[in-house]
């Protein structure tokens, strides 16, 4: 809405596989009806004003703005669908920082889980590219619910009473039974005074490169073709369904097809997230997971000693 009352323009380009939630605009392209029909219950007009494209494919986006005048705004996850689950290639967020200025689209940076996790700014103070709005949640509000659009005043001013009676102009609707949690606030505030006075970013990602060597030492020794990925304080495991040749050392999720690296055997991964529950670790369904400050190094030792023991379950009952 905000990008629509700033720009006057009416439709969003977004990237297949990318999530924003489940609201009509962008049910289409997460995990199905990738050629933007729309799933079932929203309305097809609600559908043809979002523009969906492939991942890394900046051409394509060219050739969208180039032809169509009527782009509002481009969003996406600016680490790569599901952090970094399909990594998007170097140099892209700032291609598209270049290209949404010279068509005049605002540039939207879904940070709801990159937001003070990638580092103390986001993922757009690691890579230096500054959006237009961004989105944010989760660990905003110290884990409670709550969740904030930032951005320019200029833009944000449509939200505002004032700014929009002096103005002369309808302010944009926002009303919310959860705006302004009192206790959501001062949860946030003092948990982004803890990561702005502590190196809890930093040492969440290292924990996450040493879960994710930890993992891959024991594919490698174990000679089952996955292999654990990702940046920052995540991992991600790609359990191979082509059956490729994977050499966890040298492996670049870049050169494998986004569907594949999204297309992880659903028969396996609930086999394995069973197994791990067996032992004592929590996996989540990407397959993978997010590690934080709070855990150890004994934690991190732990899951590692889980993962290994769940596949030697997986295997004794033949279903690796």
């Amino acid at each position: 809405r905000l990008a629509r009352a700033h720009t006057g323009k009416n439709k969003v380009i977004r990237l297949q596989g990318h999530f924003h939630g489940w609201h009509d605009h962008m049910t289409s392209g997460f995990n199905s009806h990738h050629d933007g029909t729309p799933t079932r219950g929203v309305l097809p007009s609600v559908a043809e004003s979002v523009i969906l494209v492939p991942p890394n494919d900046i051409d394509c986006i060219h050739e969208r703005m180039s032809s169509d005048s009527d782009i509002a705004a481009l969003i996406l996850e600016p680490t790569g669908s599901t952090f970094g689950m399909v990594p998007l290639v170097d140099g892209y967020l700032s291609a598209l920082r270049e290209l949404t200025e010279r068509y005049g689209v605002l540039l939207i940076f879904d940070e709801v889980v990159t937001g003070f996790r990638v580092a103390k700014g986001g993922a757009q103070a690691h890579y230096g590219v500054m959006p237009d709005l961004t989105t944010l949640a989760k660990i905003l509000a110290g884990g409670l619910p709550g969740a904030a659009v930032v951005g320019s005043r200029e833009i944000l001013a449509a939200l505002d009473f004032d700014a929009m009676v002096a103005a002369g102009e309808e302010k944009i609707q926002h009303q919310g039974t959860f705006n302004a949690n009192p206790i959501s606030a001062v949860a946030g505030s003092t948990a982004l005074s803890i990561i702005e006075a502590s190196d809890v970013n930093e040492r969440a990602n290292a924990s996450g490169a040493f879960l994710r060597q930890g993992m891959n030492q024991v594919l490698h020794r174990m000679r089952i073709p996955w292999v654990a990925y990702g940046e920052f304080s995540v991992v991600h495991l790609f359990t191979n369904p082509d059956n490729r040749v994977i050499d966890p050392s040298s492996f670049d999720p870049l050169k494998i097809p986004w569907q594949e690296l999204k297309r992880n055997s659903s028969h396996a991964v609930t086999k394995l997230r069973l197994a791990m529950l067996a032992n004592g670790v929590e996996f989540n369904g990407f397959p993978g997971g997010t590690i934080s400050g709070a855990h150890s190094e004994a934690d991190l030792i732990f899951t590692i000693e889980a993962f290994e023991e769940a596949l030697n379950m997986l295997q004794s009952e033949n279903e690796i």
